[in-house]
């Protein structure tokens, strides 16, 4: 299968296309695509998804994918990689951690709020302008854009169930998620007492509430929520072990050198190691 790289840390594409039928295929890097006109089918991994205007699709790194058309029409391709991701700050990539978790919930257009979709298209045809006409600062608005767009589509990823549990079988198990990782970075906040003051629970009704409806104890899925994100920052920044101790709510790297180790049978440092020889 064909293996496709991004040599800039992102790169814009707009296409246009009466009939078409792209082979399968692999990036090394990120891809969304949104529809502006047309219809046709985009398969992902073992999934056909039909697509239509004002469609957006977030494609990762080793998805297989491509796009067969059905009628003329017109795609815009934002491709970035971890280069990118590099440059940004370090609270903008705390909101993607979202979408990194959420990775493999994502056949399908990922706009789940229907107000998203013209929000979307309008900053997609900003982008197609400024690309276009290379104005003055064009590059910092181009960023800007491309940003903006990537927060909304972390937004809507928060509406869909997250990856390493079974579906949740009520509202308030996916609200309990939903605040767990909202407030990753506030350990104090994930306590037992705390989500069960928030949820007008009592703390042992909600423990095993939350079991039954994840399969997975409250502190399980904290821990291994945090171990993920930790992943994705070894994989996708210049990560300082450091930096994250004290986010994470780890007591020192010691700590979460052996609770990683723990989870994934490895340290970071040779997570980190396997992962860019691969």
């Amino acid at each position: 299968m064909e293996i496709r790289n991004l040599y800039l840390p992102f790169e814009l594409e707009l296409w246009e296309k009466d009939h078409y039928e792209a082979r399968p295929h692999k990036n090394t890097f990120f891809e969304m695509v949104f529809v502006l006109e047309g219809t046709g089918i985009q398969w992902i991994n073992q999934y056909r998804l039909p697509f239509a205007k004002d469609k957006l699709f977030l494609i990762f790194p080793q998805d297989s994918h491509g796009f067969e058309i059905q009628s003329s029409s017109k795609l815009f391709f934002i491709r970035f990689n971890s280069a990118y991701l590099n440059q940004q700050s370090k609270d903008w990539v705390k909101r993607l951690e979202f979408i990194f978790h959420n990775h493999n919930h994502l056949p399908g257009c990922i706009l789940k709020t229907v107000a998203d979709k013209p929000l979307v298209r309008a900053l997609v045809e900003a982008l197609i302008r400024e690309h276009h006409h290379q104005f003055p600062h064009t590059e910092e608005v181009i960023q800007q854009l491309i940003n903006t767009i990537i927060t909304i589509a972390a937004r809507n990823i928060s509406l869909i169930t997250p990856i390493n549990i079974d579906k949740p079988k009520s509202e308030t198990a996916m609200l309990m998620i939903n605040y767990i990782h909202q407030h990753i970075y506030e350990p104090s906040k994930l306590r037992v007492e705390e989500l069960a003051k928030h949820f007008n629970l009592s703390a042992t009704y909600l423990s095993e509430y939350f079991k039954i409806q994840t399969g997975s104890s409250l502190q399980e899925y904290v821990m291994n929520y945090k171990i993920k994100i930790i992943e994705m920052r070894l994989i996708h920044t210049d990560l300082n072990i450091s930096e994250v101790v004290y986010e994470l709510g780890f007591s020192d790297a010691s700590h979460l050198n052996r609770i990683f180790k723990k989870y994934r049978g490895i340290s970071p440092s040779e997570f980190k190691k396997r992962k860019k020889q691969t």
